[in-house]
């Protein structure tokens, strides 16, 4: 991993490096001109946010940096990551950036890439600009004020969101429907409320009302518990959890229950599997599925590939295999068809859609997958060593993979985007699995806690 770039783009505590004004005016700098030296004139950048505070900061230091070097800064306002992969790719944009920091707190901030096809670039292609952005290369060129580039504000770029997302749906699509919605303050604010009111449904719509401050706050899909009262309450047919950046959800059912993104992933695969749209037969998912998953799809003859953690892991094994479905429990969903990257609302569309077509409620359809009991401890740590390499925490973890056999699974591995290492542990029983889980944590916490 390079020393900017992690699984998710640039990320950081807002206004503490990497993630402070300077940074972001030499990524826009750097953005400009790897885009725009091969194109050989000038490039086009769309630039769009999610709700936090530094957002602004951010943006203005990136639209200094991209038109410095002569390229012209668009500028789509607060929309989800996917609304900007779509803009990006629908226009005559040579490249896309999102500011936002998905489902972390208001005080961390992030950058994503996408290119001008809107997908997310490859480790490779983030290498390039990252030594670009800390290297010399583009200080020796010669700037005057008349190549300086221009900045545009696209004013209707959430309405051909919310229209590219209609596209996918006949008239209507939710007449009858009482569907509860959380925004988590984020990037879905507007978007999410005005489409679902426009395909027919009763919508309840909760946390959209952002500060600055309250992204994510006790809300949205890292923290359903107000959703999941509100769906009993208002007797809903479903209730839908968003990130900050919408690029993920996580599902309630009608009973209140946590639907999360193996058991999306397990009854979209049936619907598309049934309807002959599931190319290749096969499903992408990542080492951090439950085990449960993997039966589930065996179970109904379907391939499933195990990516890396992180989204743009799971897009390459998609593209590599010919899979136009994949995602993550955490509720990144990426339907190649249809969208270039995890699109949180079009994946509430294709779980709605399943409803529709198998007229039974969602706490039926997600019987397709048995959850094994899976307890996950993240452990702040200091530095990331290589956990194989430590004597005390690999014989912990050897100890705990003899005792469970066949009957469970053990997987450490570090945060791409936070300093934490992520401890996490499936079993035959809760009580078990919750103490096998414990001891490894209290070793990685021993030694580099």
């Amino acid at each position: 991993m390079g020393k900017l770039f992690g699984t998710d783009g640039i990320r950081g505590l807002a206004n503490e490096y990497p993630m402070t004004s300077e940074m972001a005016m030499k990524v826009g700098r750097a953005v400009a001109y790897f885009f725009g030296r091969k194109k050989g004139n000038r490039s086009k950048i769309i630039i769009g946010k999610d709700t936090r505070i530094s957002g602004y900061m951010l943006e203005y230091a990136l639209v200094s940096g991209v038109c410095s070097m002569g390229a012209d800064a668009c500028l789509a306002g607060v929309l989800p990551t996917p609304g900007i992969a779509y803009i990006t790719a629908s226009t005559d944009a040579d490249a896309g950036i999102v500011i936002s920091a998905s489902h972390n707190p208001f005080y961390d901030n992030g950058i994503k890439i996408f290119n001008r096809d809107g997908f997310k670039l490859s480790d490779e292609k983030e290498a390039e600009i990252e030594s670009i952005l800390l290297g010399d290369e583009i200080s020796s060129i010669s700037r005057n004020v008349r190549m300086a580039g221009g900045v545009y504000r696209i004013d209707d770029a959430g309405q051909n969101y919310i229209d590219f997302l209609l596209s996918k749906v006949q008239e209507n699509f939710c007449q009858g429907m009482r569907i509860v919605i959380d925004c988590s303050n984020g990037a879905t604010y507007k978007v999410a409320p005005e489409l679902f009111f426009r395909l027919g449904a009763e919508v309840e719509t909760l946390f959209n009302d952002p500060d600055g401050k309250n992204i994510n706050e006790n809300c949205g899909s890292e923290n359903t518990s107000e959703l999941r009262k509100i769906v009993l309450e208002k007797r809903a047919d479903i209730g839908l959890a968003f990130d900050g950046d919408g690029d993920r959800l996580i599902a309630v059912d009608e009973k209140g229950n946590i639907i999360t993104g193996d058991k999306i992933l397990a009854i979209c695969a049936k619907i598309m599997k049934k309807k002959d749209q599931l190319k290749n037969n096969t499903v992408v998912s990542t080492v951090m599925s439950n085990m449960g998953l993997g039966i589930a799809l065996e179970d109904m003859g379907i391939k499933n590939i195990k990516a890396k953690v992180g989204d743009r892991y799971v897009l390459a094994s998609m593209i590599h295999s010919g899979a136009v479905l994949g995602g993550e429990d955490s509720g990144h969903m990426i339907f190649l068809d249809h969208q270039t990257t995890g699109d949180g609302i079009l994946t509430a569309l294709k779980l709605l859609e399943a409803l529709k077509d198998e007229s039974k409620p969602l706490s039926e359809l997600s019987k397709i997958m048995d959850v094994f009991p899976q307890v996950l401890i993240n452990v702040e740590v200091k530095n990331k060593p290589d956990i194989l390499s430590i004597p005390k925490i690999n014989e912990t973890i050897k100890a705990v993979e003899k005792n469970l056999a066949e009957k469970g699974r053990v997987l450490v591995r570090y945060s791409g985007t936070q300093p934490l290492c992520r401890v996490m542990v499936e079993g035959p029983t809760l009580k078990l699995t919750k103490k096998y889980c414990q001891e490894i944590a209290d070793k990685v916490k021993e030694h580099i806690g």
